[in-house]
């Protein structure tokens, strides 16, 4: 499992509250507690000697001490608190959730309801804003209606979908299963016919969609994926890709899920990540340019090479 520059700072964030709430606890405990090693936990704790608070003055360093294996934490008034949700935040998640409620197949529809009127009483204007934004999911128009009305019925449909990593149209029947929300887009899980295989399509990639007259059979045994692992799994086929790293080009391993990070000095890394699809770590590699090169496996580094060749020869 790797980690990302946004997972840690979340970690760093909440880890200074935990341990002043408890005044000590042991470093085996809280890396359990935050589901990380304890050498990534002892590598958290060493950047947090390089905080400096700003009172009192002269800047003053958080007073932090782990050698013993125990943790202790002190001088550290200003990040103390558990992190609270600003309005906007608090106003966002409350209209995520009356969207998830109102999404078909969507389970525990009165756990969501307790627990938006619990936001709601706790949230204050942040709740009377959230009110006024209409939450409506329509399910006579568009594609996510016709996806309603095909889980309702139990009916297959066919699907004109854009592959973003091929840069192309496909055209799928497939037998609808569920709809998630992930990450704030939402997801239509289903059987595709074309694949043989359970496939997660982005609604807003479905340029057309109709009902057909026939109906869905997922087959016996078939489950939809477990997204405690992530939205993207790697699947036997995938083609495991190195990439080398500028300092500027580091967004890759936040943006992309990666099987490993290595840090090689003066802000470079190298990263190793699982793509279906080659072209797609073709366009990739040309796109980042100088922030990045692919050095393995060795078809794909000759393939960049040439489609870069070939883009200089267009200049000449």
């Amino acid at each position: 499992m790797t980690t990302t520059s946004s997972d840690r700072l979340s970690r760093l964030l909440a880890l200074v509250p935990y341990v002043v709430a408890r005044d000590t606890v042991s470093v085996a405990e809280a890396a359990e507690a935050f589901g990380v090693t304890e050498r990534q936990l002892r590598d958290d704790l060493s950047l947090l000697w390089c905080l400096e608070l700003r009172s009192p003055d002269p800047y003053c360093p958080i007073d932090i001490s782990y050698e013993g294996g125990d943790i202790t934490v002190a001088e550290a008034e200003s990040i103390s608190r558990p992190l609270r949700l600003g309005a906007d935040e608090a106003a966002a998640l409350l209209v995520a959730l009356r969207m998830l409620a109102e999404l078909p197949g969507a389970a525990e529809r009165d756990a969501l309801a307790r627990l938006v009127a619990k936001l709601e009483a706790a949230a204050g204007e942040a709740a009377a804003a959230a009110r006024q934004v209409s939450v409506e999911v329509d399910g006579r128009t568009g594609a996510l209606g016709q996806v309603q009305e095909a889980l309702r019925s139990g009916r297959r449909l066919h699907l004109r979908y854009y592959v973003a990593g091929r840069d192309e149209y496909t055209e799928r029947e497939v037998d609808p299963m569920r709809v998630l929300v992930v990450d704030g887009r939402t997801y239509l899980e289903g059987w595709c016919r074309r694949a043989e295989a359970v496939r997660l399509f982005r609604m807003d990639q479905i340029s057309a969609v109709s009902v057909l007259e026939v109906a869905a059979r997922v087959p016996d045994g078939v489950r939809g994926r477990d997204l405690d692992a992530g939205l993207f799994q790697a699947s036997a086929g995938d083609v495991r890709v190195t990439f080398e790293l500028t300092a500027a080009g580091r967004w890759v391993s936040d943006h992309y899920p990666c099987e490993s990070v290595e840090e090689l000095g003066e802000g470079r890394s190298r990263v190793v990540l699982r793509a279906s699809d080659p072209r797609w770590v073709r366009s990739l590699a040309l796109r980042l340019g100088e922030q990045a090169r692919v050095v393995a496996p060795p078809e794909l580094v000759a393939a960049v090479r040439g489609d870069a060749e070939r883009a200089l020869a267009l200049y000449a």
